[in-house]
């Protein structure tokens, strides 16, 4: 089922804190960015999953989250580096926002390690 333009909207209002957000259509849900790095994703049948890295991992896992899984064409199952937010996340806005910034600056992260692109002559 396609996203609807609903669950966009909640999507921007659940991150508001964030500044403002950003989404865009990707695998059936939506990739969701702030300050023009992807820190979260949506999947409609799973819910909303936070960015980890190294750093992190031990976090999510302590929290009690679940990495983000999705099964191929070909029958296998692959991970993601997110986690899926708790049930507590959609009531409680502190705590929402607390994971939000810790998956936002684990994005943050992985922007500054890129190489910048060089541009190319004219």
């Amino acid at each position: 089922m396609p996203i609807t333009q609903t669950e966009i909207e909640d999507t921007k209002e659940l991150f508001s804190m964030l500044g403002p957000i950003r989404v865009r259509k990707m695998m059936g849900g939506l990739a969701i960015y702030a300050h023009d790095v992807t820190f979260a994703m949506y999947d409609p049948e799973q819910g909303y999953f936070l960015k980890s890295d190294d750093q992190t991992h031990r976090d999510y896992v302590d929290a009690g989250m679940s990495k983000f899984a999705f099964e191929t064409k070909d029958g296998k199952t692959l991970t993601m580096n997110y986690f899926g937010m708790l049930d507590a996340f959609y009531d409680d806005a502190e705590l929402r926002e607390q994971w939000a910034r810790k998956a936002l600056d684990v994005a943050l992260r992985a922007a500054a390690k890129k190489k910048p692109k060089k541009n190319k002559p004219s």
